[in-house]
């Protein structure tokens, strides 16, 4: 009896650890893992968003009882089409904010019953999750974070339209436990290395 519990245990031990990290509370990098804290009960009003899209990942930040800026959450994340900065309706580029001046979150729209046609043969389909998180993009309109419904096989990647895509999982984590209506959001070009503040939150 004793052999087969130490053996059940064997065996959960590896999923659970798996479904933490699949959850955003153990993130991989390219050295190690970085155990984030526990999902908080509700949006704290100070965190905000940096999106690359050099590593097709969304992070949320916040600030410790400390003061200091850590890392809380990171998604995978699909952006649009084609690379660059956006400059016209329909070019399928997801737009970047500007030095100093990060987008803001504008509202949160339940989007659950929303429908887009692809032009692929599907028709006119769920696609955006079960949040829309809309986002003030001067000069554009329709910019928003939201989920992956139908679509989930591309996050991460490249193939939205110019919004940023997340696991339907993940935009209803983001939207329960952080964001915020006046929300910064930040989005990097392909180019752009991460911030050199944000190397130093990463092990923190």
């Amino acid at each position: 009896m004793l052999n087969r519990l130490i053996l059940i245990f064997c065996l959960l031990v590896p999923v659970i650890a798996a479904g933490h990290a699949h959850f955003g509370i153990g993130v991989t990098g390219h050295d190690s893992t970085v155990m984030l804290p526990p999902l908080p009960l509700k949006p704290t009003g100070t965190a905000f968003i940096v999106i690359s899209k050099r590593d097709l990942t969304l992070t949320v930040y916040d600030r410790n009882a400390a003061g200091d800026t850590v890392m809380v959450a990171q998604f995978p994340c699909c952006m649009g089409k084609n690379k660059g900065n956006k400059t016209r309706r329909g070019d399928q580029r997801t737009p970047e904010s500007p030095a100093g001046k990060p987008f803001k979150i504008t509202m949160i729209q339940d989007a659950s019953t929303w429908k887009h046609n692809f032009h692929d043969g599907r028709g006119n389909i769920r696609a955006y999750g079960h949040w829309f998180l809309r986002l003030a993009t001067p000069g554009f309109k329709s910019i928003g974070i939201h989920g992956s419904t139908n679509n989930e096989q591309t996050v991460p990647g490249r193939a939205s339209e110019g919004c940023i895509r997340l696991l339907d999982k993940d935009i209803i984590t983001l939207k329960e436990h952080f964001a915020y209506v006046g929300m910064p959001v930040i989005i990097q070009g392909e180019d752009q290395a991460p911030f050199k503040w944000e190397s130093r939150t990463r092990t923190k």
